[in-house]
């Protein structure tokens, strides 16, 4: 086992060990708030042809599936991402954290079938119903993909100077992986096993054979995983399927098809497969293409990890696939067979005083389990150490030793003692509940993704619950690819789409002309005049004496460099906001400031998605601290971030907000009386601290059509209209309302996470109007 291993790491080859492919699958019955499974159709938005989330057996199962991933990392986060999604699109329903099913009801032809167009799978599922029943095949769990890269393979098929094919030599490795998993598939049964107990609605046959273990609960004393134990989902016989090359594999399934034992490939339920491509019939892939990936199918849900799977059981089972790969190996024969279903019923009895037969010797659980680990700890020697993942490997083989040593540490005895301090249903109800408030909190988020603009995130999000594939191009810039039935959309910073050509974009961009624009449609907008030098419009300050005026540069965004004057600035205050108006452009306006409240409407292919009244920076007395002290605690909030990526910005305090103090005779050592409101800034963007009120259903249905109408003079599909109006309840009529100016990139995270007020989902506006075809 060694020789190879030193001999990859001779060859510098070593990271071709870690850098592999990953994907995840996962299954999760929908429950009620009472842990019974839920009788309704599976959630509308999740189209069939979905290929993140989908219907499994039934119309209650969902299934999530993550892409080809480059790291486990990366596949954990996914598998994250999709459960916060599926989680969050119920309705009074939860993800039921536990392989074993919920409260079942009484008559299973209330159970749903998966309602599915394909009449193949109709009918395939329909078969499975009458061989095994409903019940058993609710049972859920988590698939693990893998394969190396095909460069590694290359490399290591050049190291080992084989006279075979390369495919050849690519086959037999997976075959190798395959026979050593089989033969040692116990130590993770023993390990992972997270399903001992199950509800008397379960199967009859199985309650009537088991042990009561309090009230409705029932389980094989010492079990720790029900899911792969008879009574679990698995095929009625022990099915003989040779390991020892891809041509008998192939033939073997193929006699199980033919005898009527099983219906397709897929129906032979064995702890590891071989896959080459999903699309068409399992076994002609497999013959024409050869083996891609290994997908390893005996996990149960963790119901103590977030959403089913630890991270840290991942890298167990990579480095168990390591040592499967290293492990010298024999010939898979119905001997070796025989003795690996006899270790699979003895291991799971989860105990670590089992016993085993290895090689024709008995020897028990423990031992057999920490000669494994000791031969992981070579490997993980040889291949990690003195690299990041040192660390992680030696955790979980620690962690692996301790469950070995002790049955009590396991995941399956941690479940049965939490089970009887109170009852299976109510327990996993309770954790069911938590994870959803969990999924709640971390609604706005794309885990893995934190460094994207929150509006990027959620257009992401958005594209996965439709189907939709993504790719990141530049995530400095937040510049994404979103592929869906060989369309492919380019997107920058969640707005800027092919929507809106380059002089719609150039239009919203330029101040003066989105000005001149507007008014050649009888829009209101605020009179001024442009400068383009500092000194000119320093001596016009007598033309704006003792006036309300708003300085700001021409091509500004996100409220940069705009200063509200509500009173006549002095001479001084004018110069100044010039100075900082000029640092964001060489060109700048000064224009009259229009009475009332602003409003920023998000307007989406002609309809307008959301309004919001954002509200300055601010902070509320307490009648002891200053405004620096009131400012530092409420951006601990955890909704304020920095750089969009969190739905509030945090309060700054530089120059504008000490000037805006000074203006009302204040500063930042003063201190607020208690509950008495003090505003830091008179532009009321999001991006300098604002907080974000909801007035969609408030606002006068006219002021709607006045954003329309800007939207369409740009000719922009998505656009930000800024509106100042007097009564939002008074309908327009031209003079009591001014625009501001209208945006080439506004934030749609604040529509979907205001301070206050409902999701108003623009994520999804903008999803459907990139790909119309999306019901």
């Amino acid at each position: 086992m060694i020789d190879l291993l030193n001999k990859i790491a001779e060859s510098s080859i070593l990271d071709g060990l870690i850098e592999c492919n990953y994907g995840l699958e996962k299954e999760n019955i929908r429950v009620t708030k009472n842990g019974e499974i839920s009788l309704k159709s599976h959630p509308k938005v999740f189209k069939e042809d979905n290929p993140f989330i989908k219907r499994d057996f039934a119309e209650s199962q969902m299934e999530m599936v993550t892409p080809i991933c480059p790291s486990i990392d990366e596949a954990y986060n996914f598998m994250e991402n999709l459960n916060n999604i599926a989680s969050l699109e119920l309705e009074d329903e939860y993800l039921w954290p536990q392989s074993n099913p919920p409260a079942l009801p009484d008559c299973e032809e209330k159970i749903k079938v998966a309602e599915l167009k394909d009449e193949k799978a109709k009918k395939y599922r329909e078969n499975l119903v009458k061989k095994y029943g409903k019940k058993r095949q609710l049972v859920s769990g988590v698939h693990y993909n893998f394969s190396f890269r095909d460069e590694f393979i290359e490399k290591l098929y050049k190291l080992q100077d084989r006279k075979e094919s390369i495919r050849e030599f690519k086959n037999d490795l997976y075959f190798k992986i395959g026979r050593n998993f089989l033969k040692y598939k116990w130590f993770l049964n023993y390990l992972t096993g997270a399903s001992p107990v199950f509800h008397k609605s379960y199967v009859e046959k199985c309650r009537n054979s088991s042990e009561n273990l309090n009230g409705d609960d029932f389980y094989f004393k010492g079990v720790g995983s029900l899911r792969n134990s008879r009574c679990g989902y698995r095929n009625e016989e022990d099915f003989f399927v040779s390991y020892n090359s891809l041509e008998e594999y192939i033939k073997d399934i193929r006699k199980l098809i033919n005898d009527k034992c099983i219906q397709q490939a897929k129906e032979y339920y064995s702890s590891i497969r071989f896959k080459s491509k999903e699309a068409g019939d399992m076994l002609d892939n497999l013959e024409e293409n050869g083996v891609r990936y290994i997908e390893i199918r005996l996990l149960d849900l963790d119901p103590t990890t977030k959403f089913g799977i630890s991270k840290n059981s991942l890298y167990l089972i990579h480095l168990y696939t390591l040592f499967c790969l290293f492990k010298e190996d024999e010939k898979y024969t119905l001997e070796v067979h025989n003795e690996c279903i006899e270790n699979d019923n003895r291991a799971i009895k989860n105990s670590e005083e089992s016993t085993l037969i290895i090689n024709g010797k008995e020897t028990t659980v423990k031992e057999a389990g920490l000669k494994i680990i000791e031969e992981m700890e070579k490997i993980k020697t040889i291949a990690f150490d003195n690299t990041e993942y040192e660390e992680i490997f030696s955790r979980i083989l620690k962690k692996s030793r301790l469950r070995f040593e002790d049955s009590n540490a396991t995941i399956a005895s941690r479940l049965i003692q939490g089970i009887k301090e109170c009852n299976y249903i109510d327990y996993y109800t309770k954790i069911a509940i938590e994870n959803r408030k969990e999924s709640e909190r971390n609604a706005f988020k794309l885990v893995g993704y934190e460094d994207l603009e929150l509006s990027t995130q959620i257009l992401i999000i958005e594209a996965l619950k439709h189907g939709i594939e993504f790719e990141i191009l530049d995530r400095e810039e937040n510049f994404i690819a979103l592929k869906f039935n060989g369309k492919i959309e380019y997107v920058k910073q969640a707005t800027k789409t092919s929507k809106d050509n380059y002089i719609t974009a150039l239009i919203m961009e330029n101040k003066l002309v989105s000005k001149k624009v507007l008014e050649k449609e009888n829009i209101r907008v605020p009179l001024g005049n442009d400068y383009t030098f500092i000194g000119k419009a320093i001596k016009d300050f007598s033309k704006y004496k003792g006036r309300k005026i708003v300085i700001k540069p021409k091509t500004t965004n996100f409220g940069i460099g705009i200063t509200i004057f509500k009173n006549p600035p002095t001479e001084e205050e004018y110069k100044k906001a010039l100075e900082l108006a000029f640092k964001e452009d060489n060109s700048v306006l000064i224009e009259e400031f229009i009475e009332g409240k602003e409003y920023r409407f998000l307007v989406i292919n002609d309809e307008v998605v959301g309004i919001l009244h954002r509200v300055p920076a601010n902070v509320k007395g307490d009648g002891k601290s200053n405004i620096r002290e009131l400012v530092k605690e409420k951006n601990k909030d955890p909704l304020r971030g920095k750089g969009y990526k969190t739905p509030l910005e945090k309060i700054r305090l530089g120059e504008s907000e000490e000037m805006f103090l000074k203006n009302n005779g204040l500063d930042f050592d003063y201190i607020p009386k208690k509950d008495e409101i003090v505003y830091l800034r008179e532009n009321s963007n999001i991006s300098t601290g604002g907080d974000s009120v909801d007035f969609t259903d408030e606002i006068h249905t006219s002021y709607k059509e006045v954003a329309i109408k800007c939207a369409k003079a740009a000719r922009a599909k998505i656009t930000g209209v800024d509106m100042m109006i007097k009564n939002i309840y008074e309908e327009e009529n031209g003079d009591n309302y001014g625009i501001i100016e209208i945006n080439f990139n506004p934030a749609i995270h604040i529509h979907c996470f205001p301070y206050k007020g409902e999701n108003r989902k623009a994520g999804e506006k903008v999803i459907k109007l990139l790909f119309p075809e999306i019901e």
